[in-house]
């Protein structure tokens, strides 16, 4: 698995980890986040290497399958981009506008106060 996939597999189970089961999440944890081999998982989990990997490919399986149905990781990207380009768009024409830019800044942290 590449850098790029694991990436995408680290930011998949931010949004749908709970998801999983305690022992796919568990794996996942040792896999990705920890940089544990297959190996090292088994011996620590005190299982087969199978289990490990049938529970890790299972796991991503089921994060993909989520992220396909929900797109809630593509639409997190999506809207950053946005805002990023909202921010750089103001930062040039609206610069001075404090007002502005406090708005902005709360809806984009979902803090809108009346």
């Amino acid at each position: 698995m590449n850098f790029k996939e694991k990436n995408q597999i680290n930011g998949l189970f931010g949004f749908y980890g709970e998801l999983l089961t305690i022992k796919q999440q568990d794996y996942l944890r040792y896999y990705f986040e920890d940089d544990y081999s297959i190996v090292e998982i088994a011996e620590v989990e005190t299982v087969s290497r199978q289990a490990v990997s049938d529970n890790i490919k299972r796991g991503i399986d089921q994060l993909l399958k989520y992220e396909h149905v929900l797109q809630l990781q593509e639409k997190f990207e999506t809207r950053s981009k946005i805002e990023t380009q909202v921010q750089d768009y103001i930062a040039v024409y609206y610069n001075k506008d404090t007002e502005l830019k406090k708005l902005v800044s709360q809806l984009m942290a979902h803090e809108i106060e009346d």
